[in-house]
């Protein structure tokens, strides 16, 4: 576990997790609270406050204290099991309605995380001032600061409820969540390098090599969810070594089962050690390193929108547009070829996402599920023309070609009405002039 953490692949993995986490806003939220309060308490008639300041503060005495502190302690604590039960419903009709694999959106949601954090917050804050008021037999202290500012945030959690009711009606629209899918698609999309960077790898002339090599297995199994492959390929440069991994971020490691091989074999032990400390495993997948996780996640939501007891096209049709949006963000930049080389020498090798791995992600299961529903049929081939106009890789171009067919096929297919039929016939034309005008760019 100390090799991970400085290897990267673990405190990557434990950030993303953390950040993943519905209590840390309202926990650090509530520690922040009752130090707040305590603060007040102890600044209270050590500091001179403007006369106009003043004049807001507190005024009233123990009894009136006590009431209103005690009032607005109850009434937050009860109004954030309010928004805990409304978050909870929210996260059973999303898993019900666009599959569980979203709830992690929700869970992550910071407008949920501080509204909740609010109300709590505010009940801890009114508790810590509870205790610091006293009658006159101990010592009579009220402290107007403190019973100030629970007045004041009493008023703030006024606003937040209305704002957290907003936000939960919005939250479960599909159309929200389906761009909020989207997002997190395209941000990492724009983490990969430009095509026109001047820093593109060229493959450099690689001696070739014939020792032996050996399989490479990690300790236990899951999900690869984190792979550090620069410091893989360090370590692989460090003992003049090759590394050739079976399995990408996103792929299912069996137990037992061979992850990589290593040449020369007699590394086998030290290579064994070095990938371990490199990746992270876990029962889930996410977004990070796996681009074909945030488009399976858009794909369920359209897959469960065209299902017999469901059969909602419209939704179909959005998620199409979003994958096309999204696809169009990669016509600027250049997807790994999963070589990293040091100093002119091929050091580690692994599978990875391509084009036309990624566009079947997106396209082949709802071309199918939508086969018999003709907006859908006919948007892909709008998509498909759209994402071919901003395309100027003539391979890309060729993938786009054979989804363009293919989506002209399953709506003939689909369908035997003559309107969508020619329709289909009309989109599939335009599409192709459009992939020969981009063709005729590239070149």
């Amino acid at each position: 576990m100390i090799r991970s953490f400085a290897n990267g692949a673990w405190l990557r993995q434990f950030v993303s997790d953390l950040r993943a986490q519905f209590w840390l806003r309202p926990a650090i939220m509530t520690l922040s609270g009752a130090l707040l309060s305590a603060a007040l308490v102890a600044l209270d008639g050590r500091i001179e406050l403007p006369r106009w300041a003043a004049a807001w503060l507190y005024a009233g005495g123990v009894a009136g204290a006590r009431d209103v502190l005690g009032t607005v302690a109850g009434a937050t604590i009860g109004v954030a099991g309010t928004t805990f039960s409304i978050t909870v419903a929210a996260l059973s009709l999303a898993s019900s309605q666009m599959g569980p694999r979203l709830l992690q959106n929700f869970t992550r949601d910071a407008g949920n995380q501080y509204a909740l954090g609010t109300f709590v917050a505010t009940f801890a804050f009114a508790l810590v001032a509870l205790r610091s008021v006293r009658e006159a037999e101990e010592g009579a202290f009220v402290p107007q600061l403190a019973v100030s500012g629970a007045l004041l945030l009493a008023f703030a959690c006024v606003g937040v409820l209305v704002w957290f009711l907003h936000h939960v009606a919005n939250s479960i629209n599909v159309d929200r969540v389906v761009a909020l899918v989207q997002d997190d698609l395209v941000h990492a999309l724009r983490a990969l390098p430009r095509r026109d960077d001047d820093d593109e790898p060229s493959p450099p002339a690689s001696p070739t090599r014939h020792d032996e090599t050996a399989r490479l297995h990690v300790s236990g199994g899951g999900y690869m969810r984190v792979l550090n492959e620069d410091a893989l390929a360090d370590w692989a440069a460090g003992h003049d070594a090759c590394i050739r991994l079976f399995v990408r971020p996103g792929g299912f490691i069996f137990p037992g089962s061979a992850v990589a091989e290593v040449m020369p074999a007699t590394l086998h032990h030290e290579a064994e050690a070095a990938l371990n400390d490199a990746l992270s495993l876990g029962a889930t997948r996410n977004v990070e390193q796996d681009l074909e996780y945030a488009v399976r996640q858009l794909v369920e939501v359209g897959m469960r929108a065209l299902s017999a007891g469901t059969r909602d096209p419209f939704t179909a049709v959005n998620v199409l547009d979003q994958l096309g949006a999204a696809l169009c963000e990669t016509a600027a930049r250049r997807l790994p070829d999963g070589r990293i080389w040091r100093d002119g020498v091929l050091r580690l090798q692994r599978p990875v996402t391509d084009y036309a791995g990624l566009a079947d992600a997106m396209f082949h299961m709802l071309r199918q599920a939508g086969e018999s529903e003709p907006a859908v049929s006919i948007r892909l081939l709008e998509v498909i023309g759209a994402v071919a106009a901003v395309e100027k890789d003539p391979a890309r171009l060729a993938v786009l070609r054979r989804h363009l067919d293919l989506a002209r096929d399953a709506a003939l297919r689909g369908s035997q009405d003559q309107t969508v039929r020619a329709a289909a016939a009309e989109r599939h034309a335009e599409g192709h002039a459009t992939l020969a005008a981009s063709l005729a760019r590239a070149a």
